[in-house]
């Protein structure tokens, strides 16, 4: 509607150099930042899989903690340890560290999925290890890869902290300065929805690229492929390059924080307000997971137990807030404050609502899982025996359901804690998160001063991953 009522300045700003600029600084980040998570995601879950390595439960943890640090922390322990670091490359390597774990999990799950019986065809037809691995195990992985580098690809073209941090000129930090700093909101609006039509352009490529290598294999009795045991120096080889990623994703950005924590508390660090953006937080990410839930659980109960293409509907836009970027959902709630009910601009509501809108596909996800694995035939009895829809729901569904939902919950809350840039855009005056509190310190150049908040954001979100972690629906 904004960009609509903008007339001449549309077509002014679509023929701007600079946006030409910013489409291909975004496109060629997407494309490095796939590429490099792609290899080093899919070398990964091979070693975990395939490979017999010591401690391997030591190993898949390591190899997913980095979807805990927020790619704004690594950039952030980046620009600390070496001030004045910026541009793509450095940029590319924060965000395959932090991006690597969405293909690492699902091709480790698709390679423990791969039929054995037709990699020994393939052998004793006289295919060598890589001819065998490029025709047979590739494509029956292909599919999974590729839903985890749309993951990574989303991802990379909503990220607005690393690429503000690291000053390289995509879209997301375009759309925040020309909305901040020459408050040009019909440009904003113009290149938001630019940027909407390339994250939508990257859901039709991967959706079209899966068709085309997905395999059909029903009824296909699968055997699974028995680990190598690698000799010492194979073994020493593969144990040091999974400990140098861990180290580089996780013990770099901690040490460096530990390190400009004890800088920063030299000068006094400001414990009440500290504390009150750790409060915030936590207030913050539990109101966003209620609203969450509640909206989430009719649609995943009706994608649960019905079929059909009005069901189907619902939950594709459900989803749709899962491929918006922050900055797109906060620029829009603005404008819809703004226009309709002033008096919600930069509310709490409208921040939850973000939120919500932003994270809902990841309740949905989880709740679905749990409900479809209640028997309907147990729903079926409670209704014989005279109860209501709503009271089976209670006693029945809802009960057995409930690990499944308080996982869709978790999840938001650990995804709320480190949201950035929709926080900046939305947040009441005067109210500061522990991520936006690292973000102010961090463009000060204060880096002694934002430790404390960044460290005490990695310390509060490892309570509710931990939960997730003993959650069985989350282990499922």
């Amino acid at each position: 509607m904004r960009v609509a009522g903008a007339g001449d300045r549309v077509a002014a700003v679509l023929g701007r150099e600079r946006t030409w600029l910013l489409a291909t600084n975004s496109l060629v980040l997407v494309g490095a930042v796939a590429a490099g998570s792609l290899v080093l995601g899919t070398a990964t879950g091979w070693l975990l899989t395939r490979v017999r390595l010591p401690a391997p439960r030591l190993w898949w943890v390591l190899a997913a903690l980095p979807l805990a640090m927020p790619s704004y922390l690594l950039a952030f322990a980046v620009v600390a340890t070496w001030p004045g670091t910026h541009g793509l490359l450095p940029l590319t390597v924060v965000m395959v560290l932090a991006c690597t774990p969405y293909v690492t999990l699902p091709v480790a799950a698709a390679f423990r999925m791969v039929d054995a019986a037709q990699e020994d065809v393939a052998r004793t037809l006289g295919r060598g290890p890589l001819a065998t691995f490029r025709a047979v195990t590739l494509p029956q992985v292909l599919p999974a890869a590729l839903a985890g580098v749309l993951l990574v690809a989303l991802y990379t073209l909503s990220d607005f902290g690393a690429v503000a941090l690291l000053r390289h000129d995509v879209f997301t930090w375009a759309i925040r300065a020309a909305y901040e700093g020459t408050f040009d909101r019909t440009a904003a609006a113009v290149l938001a929805l630019v940027l909407v039509a390339l994250t939508l352009a990257l859901v039709a490529a991967e959706r079209r690229a899966r068709r085309r290598w997905v395999r059909g294999r029903a009824g296909v009795a699968v055997r699974e492929v028995a680990q190598v045991v690698p000799g010492r120096g194979a073994t020493v080889a593969a144990v040091l390059a999974l400990a140098g990623v861990a180290a580089a994703s996780l013990a770099f950005p901690v040490v460096v924080l530990l390190g400009r924590l004890v800088e920063g508390t030299r000068n006094g660090v400001d414990v009440p307000d500290l504390l009150r953006a750790a409060g915030t937080t936590l207030a913050l990410g539990v109101g966003a997971a209620v609203l969450a839930v509640a909206l989430a659980v009719p649609v995943a109960v009706l994608a649960a137990r019905y079929r059909g293409r009005l069901v189907a509907a619902v939950e594709s836009t459900a989803y749709l807030g899962h491929g918006l970027p922050g900055i797109v959902v906060g620029l829009s709630l603005v404008f819809f404050s703004l226009s309709a009910v002033p008096a919600l601009y930069q509310s709490t509501a409208v921040l939850v609502l973000a939120y919500a809108v932003l994270f809902m596909p990841k309740a949905i996800g989880a709740t679905r899982a749990a409900v479809e694995r209640v028997p309907p035939v147990v729903e079926e009895v409670a209704r014989t025996l005279g109860r209501g829809a709503g009271a089976t729901w209670l006693a029945v569904t809802a009960r057995q359901a409930w690990p499944g939902i308080a996982a869709g919950g978790l999840l938001v809350v650990v995804t709320v804690m480190k949201e950035l840039p929709a926080t900046l855009m939305l947040r009441p005056t005067g109210v500061d998160t522990l991520a936006t509190e690292l973000w102010r310190q961090s463009a000060l150049g204060a880096y002694g001063a934002a430790a404390p908040a960044a460290l005490l954001l990695v310390v509060i979100a490892c309570v509710p991953a931990a939960l997730l972690a003993r959650t069985p629906a989350a282990a499922r």
